[in-house]
């Protein structure tokens, strides 16, 4: 197995860039979740999906199941759906 200072330069940013994303979406979610319960102004979903399709998608879904938080609106729950599907379709046909 190829260790990850051998991958190219741009595989390793590419990959930095993805674990970050989805570290601040996991965030983003917990800390819409506290605001929720503390009944203060919450982040607005737009964010929220805007930091799931550049990227953080993963980090979105595992944020909202962990922090049990937007797990009953199915309407948001769509959006990332359509989000994560096409991010797997476009990863698919870049590989292929």
């Amino acid at each position: 197995m190829q260790s990850f200072f051998n991958l190219p330069l741009s595989t390793q940013l590419l990959l930095v860039y993805f674990l970050l994303i989805n570290i601040i979406t996991f965030i983003y979610f917990g800390f819409d979740k506290l605001e929720a319960e503390m009944h203060y102004r919450r982040i607005r979903e737009i964010t929220l999906w805007i930091l799931c399709l550049i990227g953080g998608s993963l980090g979105g879904l595992i944020g909202m199941h962990f922090f049990r938080h937007k797990t009953k609106k199915i309407s948001f729950q769509a959006v990332l759906a359509v989000i994560l599907a096409a991010q797997i379709w476009i990863i698919y046909y870049l590989i292929k």
